[in-house]
């Protein structure tokens, strides 16, 4: 038996231990595995494989980023890119493909599982906005980044008695923000699922100054919209699977103008992006990294192609691919609303 492997979308803490966790349990079963380099873009052409054992797996565990490299190709956009994919199955004498990735990837494996290829899918996105899973890969550590540029932004905000706006990562769903905003103490959070008036924020700012705080963080997601202020898109550019740059939305830097303007408190943005995506993962990232990339080589073994491992409290369970990129998983309201008990 010979099994692929390959990481796509985005990078996060996480993908190295996934991988690791597919070679370790392939090894342990005498399978022989082929990673492709850079996503989908690695069965492309004549594909561009390398080999890995044990051995070359050793040590990545604590590494961030993707030894394997990751993009945003979509082959699905043309059909020769489809029929490379195929054909490059046959020509890396390729039994089966672990994806490592978020809906984007996984939509490609589930279109692949239809056409008879076989495919399993390890859930990986540090959104945590992929359907039929409790947590995915990269989700976790990214909390923590958030909470730690918290804890560290209230000290500066109370030393000069400012605003700090914080936007963090979150195209359609705010889990990040929820979440990280929530652990961190965030005294406002704004989200996708919710459109919520900066007026709105303005007036929750003005009663924590009446009440002795001077001073406050507000986190808001990339993709949070603002009904009564206009955040326009700096351009049209849109990646491989049509979701334009929102880091370009600049959404962080329109609030605290905004709410500076309104209030007459002064106010200050910190945009912390990639520092989301990068550096060692945490504990729990590892450990679900490890448990789901072992059991997608498990159903390999068992023949359930078409499924991704998921996490179901603290059981990882089978779950097909066509349900996982149905539909966004977007934050539970009842933990955005319990945020604002904080306010």
């Amino acid at each position: 038996m010979r099994i692929g492997v390959l990481t796509g979308g985005g990078d996060c803490p996480g993908l190295n231990a996934a991988i690791r966790a597919v070679v370790r349990r392939a090894d342990e079963k005498g399978w022989e595995v082929t990673g492709f380099l850079n996503g989908w873009a690695g069965l492309l052409g004549e594909g561009n494989p390398r080999p890995l054992t044990s051995a070359d797996v050793s040590g990545i565990l604590p590494l961030g980023g993707t030894m394997l490299g990751t993009s945003r190709t979509n082959p699905m956009k043309k059909q020769e890119h489809m029929d490379q994919v195929a054909a490059n199955f046959g020509r890396h004498q390729i039994d089966a493909l672990v994806a490592i990735g978020g809906d984007d990837t996984l939509s490609v494996a589930a279109r692949l599982h239809d056409i008879g290829l076989k495919t399993v899918g390890v859930p990986k996105t540090m959104d945590n906005d992929l359907s039929e899973t409790d947590a995915c890969i990269g989700f976790n550590s990214a909390v923590e980044i958030v909470v730690d540029a918290l804890d560290k932004l209230h000290t500066t905000a109370s030393s000069h008695h400012r605003v700090m706006v914080v936007e963090v990562m979150g195209r359609d769903a705010g889990w990040v923000a929820t979440v990280g905003g929530l652990a961190g103490g965030a005294d406002y959070i704004l989200i996708p699922e919710v459109d919520v008036a900066i007026e709105t924020v303005c007036d929750s700012l003005r009663r924590r100054r009446l009440r002795g705080r001077d001073s406050s963080v507000v986190v808001v997601s990339e993709g949070a919209k603002l009904p009564d202020v206009e955040v326009a898109q700096s351009d049209a550019t849109t990646d491989a699977f049509g979701h334009v740059r929102l880091d370009r939305r600049n959404v962080g830097e329109v609030a605290a103008r905004e709410i500076e303007k309104r209030t007459g408190f002064e106010t200050r943005v910190t945009v912390l992006g990639h520092l989301q995506r990068g550096g060692s993962p945490s504990s729990f990232d590892r450990v679900l990294a490890t448990r789901t990339g072992a059991e997608a080589v498990e159903y390999i073994e068992k023949g359930m192609f078409g499924h991704m491992a998921a996490l179901r409290g603290n059981d990882i369970k089978p779950v097909r691919l066509r349900d996982v990129v149905a539909k966004t998983r977007t934050v539970d309201l009842d933990l955005w609303r319990l945020a604002s008990t904080f306010y």
